[in-house]
């Protein structure tokens, strides 16, 4: 059972990275935003993912600095958007990213999303440039890991081929939306998968089945989804502005899910995704 709690991974740099992890996807600018980090982290996180596009750095690291935890002992994310990539840009977009959440160095830093071939022909070579310039902030010990977000097989490919290759890709992925074929390719790989809208963004939690199975372990639908994530191997990202839901998202170690309810959740229909395809997405 020990193995199985799945309360950190380790990267393939050696870097340690706690699980859950605390989404702030659509949470804004402001107060509330540093209140809802502040009391994720009081409440037992210790890593916390944002992003550029979110713009909600400054609060993010507000909240962190409110926890009066020392920056060491959190996890730090974030990613650069769609309209920073390549090579200086991208390094650009770093800077103002420490400077938002006020800090030094970040524990990981993602692209957001891959430059795909339905708008650019060049699409390979913006990804590498891309991804080339956080390999840089990288050896200069800016960033302790690297990786990507929302990249298909044929977009990792070619990093694979660089000098040091990815070592996350956040992706949407829970029940309803399970990515089986894609996380196996980065578990082949050595890439974490990190689950970004775990809970369908509440799509999948009313599903019979996941209701039928809180009830025999005693637990949410929300937590069977996030219990479910770490039995593939993935690490969730859960969201919640209310604190008893923050709290609850992390009551998932102290039970598994049994072979055969495993084969019942593997065996449902796609039904929980965005609709947001990383090769047909126009932003």
């Amino acid at each position: 059972m020990e193995e199985r709690k799945r309360e950190f991974y380790t990267l393939s740099n050696g870097v340690v990275i706690p699980c859950p992890g605390f989404g702030t996807w659509r949470m804004k600018e402001g107060p509330e935003t540093a209140a809802a980090v502040k009391t994720a982290l009081d409440l037992g996180y210790r890593h916390i993912d944002t992003a550029a596009y979110y713009r909600n750095e400054t609060s993010v690291g507000q909240g962190l600095r409110e926890s009066g935890l020392a920056r060491e002992e959190v996890f730090l994310t974030s990613k650069v958007w769609n309209t920073d990539r390549g090579y200086d840009t991208t390094l650009r977009a770093f800077d103002r990213t420490l400077a938002a959440l006020g800090t030094d160095y970040l524990d990981l830093y993602l692209i957001h999303w891959p430059a795909a071939a339905n708008r650019f022909p060049d699409w390979q070579e913006i990804n590498r440039q891309t991804w080339r310039a956080l390999c840089k902030v990288y050896r200069e010990g800016r960033v302790r890991a690297i990786g990507v977000s929302n990249f298909l097989p044929h977009h990792l490919a070619p990093l694979l081929e660089e000098e040091t290759a990815p070592m996350v890709d956040q992706i949407e992925c829970n029940p309803g939306w399970q990515q089986r074929e894609l996380i196996a390719f980065c578990q082949a790989h050595g890439i974490l998968v990190e689950a970004w809208s775990p809970l369908g963004q509440g799509r999948v939690l009313g599903h019979p089945l996941l209701a039928q199975l809180g009830e025999k372990y005693g637990k949410s639908p929300a937590q069977i989804c996030l219990r479910w994530c770490l039995e593939q191997g993935t690490l969730p990202l859960p969201k919640s502005n209310t604190p008893a839901r923050v709290r609850e998202n992390r009551e998932i170690f102290d039970f598994a899910l049994a072979p055969e309810d495993l084969a019942a959740i593997a065996a449902l229909p796609p039904f929980g995704t965005s609709g947001h395809d990383p090769d047909n997405i126009d932003f």
